[in-house]
């Protein structure tokens, strides 16, 4: 099995946080792929990615977004093991970051995964619109979570700036779901932070 030694020393060395996780985001993408899995990043890591590191995550979390197979237990050794990675199997300790490999992707989204490109190779993003609604609905039901409300608040600070492409209509669609059931205070909250940020607000954000 190929070996990434000097990839992984990139990783180590590199100082800044976001970029860190981006490229070893990329690694373990590439590494699974070889056998058929495509990952994709979920969570709070997908966050730091879209807010460009506004919001620091602590590990990386994958999920299974398309594979040929079953994840084995197995596979999950082998794999994260030729990264030199300690632990498992579901979380590793790979040049100084926690990795957490998950298992299927679920997502509410109709829209792409988002695609970042790295000289290790492509990541694949969590949609943004659901995030911004699960994000949302987490820091208003019940009872208030502020944490959640400050991601939102990120999140949308880079969908209103034009640093993270959103489709608007998207979001009210998956916030009108029955598992979320919230467009209401998405729609007041989105006309909240455009009036914060002093921006237009998006002409495809609301009714």
């Amino acid at each position: 099995m190929q070996t990434f030694e000097k990839e992984l020393a990139e990783i180590a060395a590199e100082s800044d946080p976001m970029e860190k996780h981006l490229l070893l985001a990329a690694l373990c993408s590439q590494v699974f792929a070889t056998r058929g899995f495509q990952l994709v990043v979920v969570g709070g890591s997908a966050i730091e990615f879209y807010t460009e590191g506004a919001y620091t995550s602590g590990d990386i979390d994958l999920c299974i977004a398309q594979s040929t197979r079953a994840l084995s237990i197995r596979d999950r050794q082998e794999l994260m093991g030729s990264l030199n990675a300690e632990g498992g199997p579901r979380s590793w300790k790979v040049a100084g970051v926690f990795v957490d490999v998950l298992g299927s992707f679920e997502s509410s989204a109709r829209t792409d995964l988002r695609r970042l490109q790295t000289r290790f190779g492509e990541v694949a993003l969590a949609q943004i619109e659901e995030l911004v609604v699960e994000k949302i609905f987490v820091g208003l039901y019940p009872p208030s979570y502020p944490p959640a409300l400050d991601v939102a608040r990120k999140l949308l600070t880079a969908a209103l700036k034009g640093d993270a492409e959103i489709n608007w209509k998207e979001v009210r669609r998956i916030a009108k779901l029955p598992e979320y059931g919230n467009e209401r205070e998405v729609q007041q909250f989105i006309e909240a932070e455009a009036k914060a940020l002093d921006v237009r607000l998006p002409d495809d954000s609301h009714r």
